[in-house]
């Protein structure tokens, strides 16, 4: 396997899709989630939620629909908070972008560590706050917890890849059949063609 290949096709796929229809870098939103890793790894680390078990942590940010951009990967017992700097200057990548940028944050990172990094970069934060409860606030999360989905794909849901430039290469695939999954989901509800399945796909 390439991993390189992975994330070339990541980046055809992101680039053909800002060319289409249009990546929403004014709102963007970064969320954690854990992977199981069995098998330990570069990037693995002792999980304090399942008994000490190996597993792995991504700081994911995506766009304000949805479309993955990038992640963070690192051991379960490091906090969100430590990640969020790194997870924030992946967007970097997209050379110029919006002079107001909002970052939906959730209530892990409702902390003065995790606003420093927001500061520094001129970014405005809209961070859920602990004890409030989530459904008042996570209607406009709701697109990067879809991120989660990348659990889905069986490679990503126990992975036992113990390199994490590989890792990042299976990351790297997962986000470029999601990114070209979208524009085809949003089309069966706004455009009718002859040979259109009867199934959503």
């Amino acid at each position: 396997m390439q991993p390189g290949l992975f994330a070339r096709l990541k980046q055809i796929a992101l680039d053909a899709y800002d060319r289409i229809v249009g990546l929403v870098l004014g709102q963007i939103a970064v969320d954690g989630a854990i992977i199981k890793a069995p098998g330990g790894g570069e990037a693995a680390g002792r999980s304090p939620v399942d008994r000490g078990k190996q597993a792995m942590k991504r700081s994911g940010m995506t766009d304000g629909y949805g479309i993955p951009i990038g992640r963070v990967l690192a051991g379960t017992n490091c906090h969100d908070s430590p990640l969020l700097a790194p997870t924030l200057d992946l967007s970097a990548a997209f050379g110029l972008l919006p002079d107001e940028i909002t970052v939906r944050l959730g209530a892990g990172c409702d902390s003065a560590t995790s606003r420093a990094p927001l500061d520094e970069r001129g970014l405005r934060g809209r961070i859920a706050h602990k004890g409030t409860k989530v459904p008042v606030q996570a209607a406009q999360r709701r697109h990067v917890e879809r991120t989660a989905w990348q659990n889905a794909f069986h490679r990503l849901t126990r992975c036992y890849e113990r390199r994490t430039t590989v890792v990042n290469g299976f990351f790297g695939l997962a986000d470029t059949v999601i990114t070209v999954r979208s524009p085809i989901r949003r089309a069966w509800t706004t455009h009718r063609w002859d040979s259109r399945p009867n199934r959503r796909p």
